[in-house]
């Protein structure tokens, strides 16, 4: 998760936290929502273990009011904790 310099959020997956970020920050490949937003600073990340997973856990989270995330990122959540908290199951435990 990135904060804009005006304050503002944003979330994205990658496999490559330091890599996306350098792609946000300067380069063309970088999400266009952040274009001319920086500078940007990373304030959360965590890994999750698939794609799917972390696509899951990017909509939950991306559906939580903005006080929510903020109080999710003054926590520093484990993973285990923010599956709680966003109410998602641990890979691997979902039903079939």
């Amino acid at each position: 998760m990135l904060r804009t310099r005006s304050g503002a959020l944003y979330t994205g997956i990658t496999t490559d936290v330091a890599r996306r970020l350098r792609e946000h920050a300067g380069s063309p490949r970088g999400a266009r929502a952040l274009r001319a937003k920086g500078p940007l600073t990373l304030v959360y990340s965590v890994c999750v273990g698939s794609r799917s997973a972390a696509l899951r856990l990017e909509y939950a989270f991306k559906q939580r009011s903005r006080a929510a995330k903020e109080s999710l990122l003054a926590e520093q959540p484990t993973l285990a904790a923010l599956l709680n908290t966003l109410g998602q199951a641990p890979a691997g435990d979902a039903p079939r």
